[in-house]
């Protein structure tokens, strides 16, 4: 069974939307969630993404309604934390990964720091048995992914073009597939473009993908109820969970 990650926005459009619709997606074909840290400059995401960010953090967003989500919906669904390296660097890495081990996250999925500065922090995420979700590019050659491989943990996030998320991007990700496969047996997920149409094709030779503007294009749709957006967005990861298992 081919695995779905699914990206939200922490806190958009409120706290209690975010815990209600993140466990409805777990009973709707969502294996593991990543709860998304609103950010002013979110660099590897795309306008859909960084418009929820701006709208969350203009609602009043705080890191501590982030532990309050978390909290709630952790025992419930596999759940990641993805942001970037300046909030979780202000809160304090040895104090975030504590109380991220506390409430039970799993892992933290932080796209804005390289895999040479990320090492400084490896034995930080195994000695509370969490993961650092490694990253490879299309650009990356073999020997690169076979050092950058060689410890992850949880799943390797494969991003499936360069550029930010939620563009109309397609390329051959096979070559790089088989090399990641050469030199690890860690999953490996496909994300960036992943949505109704693309998921089929984006999972071929991998173990999963990820999906997150198709989603979260939906939670800015003003002209919709809440408890209308969270039925479009099962609809949604329903169809891709079903797409990237036929």
């Amino acid at each position: 069974m081919k695995h779905l990650v699914a990206y939200i926005t922490s806190g958009y459009p409120d706290k209690q939307f975010t815990v209600d619709l993140a466990l409805a997606l777990g009973e709707n074909g969502v294996d593991t969630l990543e709860l998304g840290i609103p950010f002013s400059d979110p660099v590897a995401d795309g306008p859909v993404i960084e418009a929820a960010n701006h709208k969350a953090l203009q609602s009043g967003f705080h890191f501590s309604d982030l532990l309050e989500i978390s909290t709630a919906v952790a025992p419930k669904i596999d759940t990641l934390w993805m942001g970037y390296f300046n909030p979780f660097y202000q809160y304090g890495i040895k104090r975030l990964l504590d109380r991220a081990k506390e409430i039970g996250i799993n892992g933290l999925i932080i796209p804005d720091v390289p895999f040479e500065e990320a090492k400084n922090y490896h034995s930080l995420f195994e000695s509370r048995g969490l993961a650092n979700i490694t990253f490879v590019a299309p650009t990356d050659g073999e020997e690169r992914i076979k050092l950058i491989t060689a410890q992850a943990r949880k799943f390797i996030y494969l991003v499936a073009y360069a550029g930010i998320t939620g563009s109309d991007k397609s390329e051959d990700l096979q070559e790089i597939l088989g090399m990641i496969k050469r030199h690890t047996h860690t999953p490996v997920y496909v994300g960036f473009g992943v949505n109704e149409k693309t998921a089929r094709e984006k999972v071929q030779g991998a173990d999963g993908v990820i999906v997150g503007s198709a989603i979260v294009q939906v939670l800015l749709d003003d002209t919709i109820s809440n408890s209308e957006k969270i039925t479009q967005c099962c609809k949604i990861t329903r169809t891709i969970k079903s797409l990237i298992n036929s």
